[in-house]
């Protein structure tokens, strides 16, 4: 499973709106940089209280880029 996929499988299980959900994924610095967007009303949702939900989303993909010899970053944009 590539990695824009499984933070897109992730993302769409949290939100009421999987539709919406779009992960773009692009390198900077030798980084893959994982761009997640989700509906308007679903940023609370992903987002978490006190950030507590995007950081494990961040965790996850963190270490499946780890396994790849990749180094992940997930950035929620709006």
């Amino acid at each position: 499973m590539e990695l824009t996929d499984l933070l897109a499988y992730l993302a769409e299980g949290l939100v009421d709106d999987p539709e919406a959900v779009t992960v773009d994924a692009f390198t900077e610095q030798g980084e893959t940089v994982l761009e997640l967007a989700v509906g308007a009303d679903d940023y609370g949702k992903v987002i978490g209280r006190g950030g507590r939900t995007a950081q494990a989303l961040r965790r996850v993909l963190r270490a499946a880029g780890q396994q790849r010899g990749q180094r992940v970053l997930v950035d929620i944009v709006d």
